[in-house]
């Protein structure tokens, strides 16, 4: 298939509600496909369809290091959730940017396969976090949204030092 182009902050298209999916067909088993290649292209954990400007609630998830566990969630809903703890976080919609981030670590998730059959999972550690990141794309919020005011504040001059050096 295709290494499709991402999405970058501040582009507002980030901030869109993704649908859920209705239809499972070829055309979403393309997308799925597409996703993994973008992730791994960007050398990336997770990738929401959100972040790729195709408003649908469909995710891949691959914290292996090695492409061994990739997963797929399609219509992702938490069931339940615990052991909250504070997490750094990246995204390839947010380069070269880190920041800490308050996060479940430990998740029970509802979710579709891309055949359209239901499954349950439970997550924890790394794979809970990055499940819930790239939940946060679906709803239009990105993990700056989710930083102290301080790590805002961070954020935003450090971005706009960037944007001054690129200019001069």
């Amino acid at each position: 298939m295709a290494v499709r182009e991402l999405l970058t902050f501040p582009d507002p298209r980030l901030r869109t509600l993704a649908n859920p999916v209705e239809v499972f067909d070829e055309s979403l088993a393309a997308l799925v496909t597409d996703l993994f290649e973008t992730m791994y292209a960007a050398q990336a954990i997770g990738l929401a369809a959100t972040q790729v400007d195709e408003h649908l609630r469909v995710l891949v998830v691959d914290c292996s290091g090695d492409r061994s566990e990739p997963m797929v969630f399609i219509n992702p809903q938490i069931l339940s959730s615990d052991t909250v703890g504070w997490v750094e976080e990246q995204c390839a919609s947010v380069p070269g940017r880190t920041g800490l981030v308050k996060r479940a670590t430990r998740l029970r998730v509802a979710a579709c396969d891309p055949g359209g059959a239901p499954f349950e999972k439970r997550l924890q550690g790394l794979a809970a976090v990055c499940l819930l990141h790239e939940m946060d794309h679906l709803d239009g919020r990105l993990f700056v949204d989710r930083l102290s005011w301080f790590g805002r504040i961070r954020l935003r001059a450090a971005m706009a030092f960037h944007t001054q050096r690129a200019v001069a």
